[in-house]
């Protein structure tokens, strides 16, 4: 299987980046390939511009998109899965990962309407992983509601609400600064997940 990861993170220091490596050593363990698309280090541009705003309004699936645009939609199409690594801020991924669905599931591409007013989408993937960091525990993030809507936006409308076939989150909570008890099981879960892909 062919995986591409979005990974977003500004800090190869971070623990969403130590997250990375152990999952991309079990997705090795296990025999699949894989690219990462570091939205950091590429410098991709989050924010949607006049152009392609218009772009979106007009809903045209034939006009063209930006160039990077193109190229992470290419590295979509030639994956079997998709993974996103990062770390949650104020109850959501960062900028920079929003960013990327605002620009990179364009009209034409992740949805569109056909003769029948029926949506549909040209991404065949058949499953996708959220691997995303949190300071506080994942108990906390449950009782507070605050997991249940990341679900409901990463999963349900980020992801199978453009063709992705199944979807599933892993929060790998307690990742609070100065404390490490939850880091080695974390990243035990982070690699097993890689490794059972």
């Amino acid at each position: 299987m062919h995986v591409h990861i979005v990974f977003a993170h500004p800090s190869k220091g971070s623990f969403s980046w130590s997250v990375l490596v152990a999952f991309t050593r079990g997705l090795r363990e296990a025999g699949h390939s894989f690219q990462v698309s570091d939205l950091y280090e590429m410098g991709f541009r989050s924010e949607l511009d006049e152009d392609q705003y218009y772009r979106e309004l007009g809903l045209d699936p034939s006009a063209p998109v930006p160039d990077d645009v193109a190229a992470e939609q290419s590295k979509i199409d030639g994956a079997d899965a998709l993974v996103f690594v990062y770390p949650l801020w104020w109850s959501d991924c960062p900028a920079k990962l929003k960013g990327w669905f605002d620009r990179v599931l364009t009209y034409g591409y992740a949805y569109f309407y056909d003769a029948d007013e029926q949506r549909s989408s040209r991404i065949s993937i058949e499953k996708a992983l959220v691997l995303c960091s949190a300071g506080h525990t994942v108990e906390h993030l449950e009782e507070t509601g605050i997991a249940e809507s990341m679900r409901c936006i990463m999963l349900n409308d980020r992801l199978q609400g453009v063709g992705v076939k199944a979807a599933q989150m892993e929060i790998l909570g307690g990742m609070m600064p100065g404390d490490d008890t939850f880091r080695p099981d974390n990243l035990r879960r982070a690699y097993e997940l890689g490794r059972a892909f």
